[in-house]
């Protein structure tokens, strides 16, 4: 082909950009994606980080909503290679002398574990998990007339609320911190407006799909939706970095799988002044810290729900946790912080030798952050599990420098591609109803720095080509998705 013949360019090989291409191509279009990087993937890249034969996930891990997403529940990624292992529990949360909250099955099963509260968490889950087909596409995409405007105004009542205020519902602390726990992915304090809406999420879709991991590594789902873009007969580059748009091939629509830092550097100069300032004033959120293992054998938790696990919540009590997440946010480094590992050899044997492990941690720090967190964190899974250090055999750490340079989404090392708190949650990257467009016709912005932001669900590309579709094609767009 020659620089002409392309209907429309996507910048950037992660899944919202691999997403937005798959839904141009859907159409008929001719699509070429770029990848500055020598593989594709973004956020989900696995590589062996630290000896032979130890498969470690570079980026996210544990994929709740690439299991809700309603996109990837749309195409055929199983036929391209993917395959999800769901663990028997989501999610567990330890606590200090040997117990546990879990999120597992059902909402009657996670219920029945928590006393007191059974009652609480039925009245606030069964609801959400009973409409979230239809909810899904509502709050999955950008601000708008909703399709379900009841439910999703009942989901809201809740979902604005800080977390610590949607906690006093609950009595027990096995409750509050589960619920803490998940609203810590939010990033932020937990006093914030809308942590709730993370937290409620999370656990819908657990309820709904569990909280599966790829088979092989996070690399799999870029893989399988690099594969089916193929099939369509859409081309990827790699090794061609954009830092112009001098760099571009000829073509009618530019999709963009970056944060507005980068897209500035890149095109900048053909904004208008006003969208510029916007860019310019786009705030990112604490970075992260994260360490890699390579281990002897597996994590000797105390609490044998863990064991059941892919994913464990470190932090302790709703008040560890929020005071860890606030420290974080003033600019300090907390000495127990609150640390989210992934333990996904003891459900795929492939990940590591056998008789071997790996698991994989972060814990929230200051963005830019250079401090190492690595006895920190090693503390706190130790407190959890006695005699864990004793069986590393190697480690990896990134700080967030280093992260941003593995990806240069993750500015500073915000792995959420800019804050999403009360003032981005649907004003990201600008206040707009299309926020996927920028002020230069045939340019739009498809990454997580638009809604529904940070996760591996391919929503913002989805949502991105949507309006491609129409602006630079005069395409009928796609139909809302359904989450089946």
């Amino acid at each position: 082909m020659s620089k002409s013949d392309y209907d429309a360019v996507v910048v950037g090989a992660g899944p919202n950009g691999l997403s937005a291409a798959i839904v141009l191509a859907q159409a008929g279009l001719s699509v070429l994606v770029l990848e500055a990087r020598s593989v594709i993937g973004g956020g989900t890249r696995s590589a062996e980080l630290t000896l032979p034969g130890f498969m470690h996930d570079m980026g996210s891990a544990i994929h709740p909503m690439a299991a809700g997403s309603p996109l990837f529940q749309s195409l055929p990624l199983a036929e391209h290679g993917l395959e999800f292992i769901y663990p028997p529990v989501a999610a567990a949360h330890p606590f200090d002398g040997g117990t546990a909250a879990i999120l597992a099955g059902s909402v009657a099963d996670t219920a029945r574990t928590l006393g007191a509260d059974e009652e609480t968490y039925r009245r606030l889950f069964e609801p959400l998990v009973r409409h979230w087909p239809g909810l899904a596409p509502d709050v999955l995409g950008p601000l708008r007339f909703p399709d379900h405007p009841i439910d999703l105004a009942q989901f809201g009542l809740n979902a604005l609320l800080p977390a610590t205020q949607l906690a006093r519902r609950f009595k027990t602390t096995e409750a509050r911190g589960l619920l803490a726990g998940m609203a810590a992915h939010a990033i932020q304090p937990l006093t914030n407006l809308t942590t709730a809406a993370i937290a409620l999420v999370l656990m819908t879709v657990g309820h709904q799909r569990g909280w599966p991991m790829p088979k092989g590594g996070s690399q799999q789902i870029a893989n399988a939706l690099a594969s089916y873009f193929r099939s369509l007969g859409g081309r990827i580059e790699v090794d061609r970095p954009v830092r112009t748009l001098a760099d571009l091939p000829k073509t009618r629509a530019v999709l963009f799988d970056l944060t507005p830092k980068q897209l500035l550097s890149i095109a900048g100069d053909r904004f208008s002044a006003f969208y510029r300032k916007q860019l310019e004033r786009y705030r990112y959120g604490p970075g992260i810290f994260k360490v890699d293992w390579a281990l002897d054998g597996p994590i000797p938790f105390a609490a044998a729900d863990c064991d059941r696990a892919s994913t464990i919540h470190l932090g302790g009590t709703l008040e560890e946790i929020v005071m860890a997440e606030q420290q974080t946010y003033d600019g300090q480094h907390p000495d127990r912080p609150y640390v989210l590992l992934a333990q996904q050899s003891r459900f795929d044997a492939s990940r590591a030798p056998a008789g071997k492990h790996t698991a994989w941690a972060y814990c929230h720090v200051p963005n830019g952050s250079t401090v190492d967190m690595t006895d920190r964190i090693e503390r706190q899974v130790e407190r959890f599990a006695p005699g864990f250090r004793d069986r590393i055999l190697a480690r990896a750490t990134m700080n967030t420098a280093q992260v941003e340079a593995w990806n240069p989404n993750y500015v500073g090392g915000d792995i959420n591609g800019g804050i999403i708190d009360i003032g981005q949650l649907y004003t990201r990257p600008t206040l707009s109803l299309t926020p996927y467009r920028t002020s230069e016709p045939g340019l739009f912005i498809c990454s997580s720095a638009t809604p529904p932001g940070g996760g591996v669900h391919g929503m913002c590309g989805y949502q991105a080509a949507r309006v491609v579709l129409r602006d630079s094609f005069g395409l009928a767009t796609p139909v809302v998705l359904t989450n089946r």
